[in-house]
Order: structure tokens, then sequence, then C-alpha cells
């Protein structure tokens, strides 16, 4: 996951979004990610979305609601398509580049096999300005410590030293994007208002995932 300045104004966010729900993903603004489009109905919404201002937005869906139309979190992340490819048996590839987080206000009934919403972006404008943090990188030396040990157990393989090379809000947004946490979690993570809050949810996530593993081998 790479970083592009994203510049966007306010009146160019649409307030009807094509969402595109996926669950255990979440992104950010300001990073990239890789998205491998097969099912019909994002097939089309990706065709659509082509032809218009290409962005959709990203959705976690809940535990409730139908199989193939489950409830949705109310909050999600609006992306831009910034590369397309098709693949010889159909698939889109597509690059999503993140822009600002928003709030569903309700959903749009449509005749597209994909589902809309009516969205509203006033509570994440700060999503559309570049601005410094207090946060240094050694307040994130900890946290970068847990998570190795975190990420090595559960098996999974991160480029901590790419990792390392990004700014401080990349780094953060980049492990929260690709944490081995559950959908609520992330979640959470998705809707801290600042990177200094985000950054304190990180911890406290990370820290009942130590706790546990603790109690786990002391029971043991």
């Amino acid at each position: 996951m790479c970083y592009i300045l994203n510049i966007m104004k306010k009146e160019d966010l649409p307030n009807i979004l094509p969402v595109f729900p996926l669950s255990n993903f979440i992104i950010f603004p300001r990073t990239t990610v890789p998205l491998n489009i097969f099912e019909p109905r994002y097939i089309q919404m990706v065709d659509q979305s082509m032809k218009s201002n290409r962005i959709i937005g990203m959705i976690q869906p809940k535990k409730t609601g139908e199989l193939k139309k489950p409830d949705l979190h109310s909050v999600g992340c609006a992306g831009k398509i910034t590369s397309f490819n098709e693949t010889d048996d159909g698939r889109y590839l597509i690059i999503l580049n993140g822009i600002c987080r928003f709030r569903i206000t309700d959903e749009v009934k449509s005749d597209n096999l994909y589902r809309e919403c009516e969205v509203q972006y006033e509570d994440f404008f700060g999503d559309l300005i570049e601005k410094k943090n207090e946060i240094k990188f050694s307040d994130l030396k900890l946290i970068f410590q847990n998570l190795k040990g975190l990420f090595k157990k559960q098996g999974y393989e991160i480029n901590w030293k790419e990792i390392e090379k990004q700014s401080l809000d990349q780094t953060i947004n980049t492990l929260s994007m690709a944490s081995p946490f559950s959908l609520e979690e992330k979640q959470v993570l998705l809707e801290s208002k600042d990177l200094n809050i985000r950054k304190e949810k990180l911890e406290e996530i990370l820290n009942t995932y130590i706790l546990d593993n603790f109690n786990n081998k002391t029971l043991q």
C-alpha cells in the first residue's frame, strides 16, 4: 500500500455513492489499495463509476440483515479509481485511492445490481486537509514491537522496512488496515476522528490481544 496525495474539494464529493461492502476491509484517506473485482454487481459498479467520477465507497457490512444484503456500518471511506485493467477472464484489477470518510444517511433504491447510498462528509472534512501531527515515530516503538509479535503469531507477513519509510499517518493507517483485527475493531479505527485518537485505539486493541495471550499462557 503506497501513498498518493489526493487533493479534492468538498463540493466535488458526490452525495450519492455506489458502495462496495467488504468484510474486515477498510481504507483510509491518502492510502491506496488494489482490488480484484469479479462479481457481476461490482463489475457493473466499476463500469458505471468509470463513466462518471470514478468514486466508490468502501464500507464494512454488519453481521445482521440478509445474506445477500447485510446491514451496513454507518461510516466508510470514499475512494477514487486511479488505475484500471481488465483480465482475459473478465475480472477488473483496480487501484483505489482513499479520499474522505463518509457517513451513510440513507440507502437509495435503484435498478442497479449494486447498492447505492446517500452520504454526508461533514464529520470528516479534516480528511481533505494535509496536516502535521504531534505524534513522533518514537511513540510508535511499542506499537511496532507488539504488532510484529501479533503478526508473526497469526502468520501475517509484512514488509516492515517499507512501512518504516512511510510518513507517520501512512504508517498508522497502513497498520490499521493490514492488522489481523476483527471487523468491529477495524471499524473503531476507521471511525477514530483523528490520528492521535487512532493511535490510542490501536494501542488499546493491541493491549487486549497481549493480555489474552498472557492469560492463555498463564492458564496452561
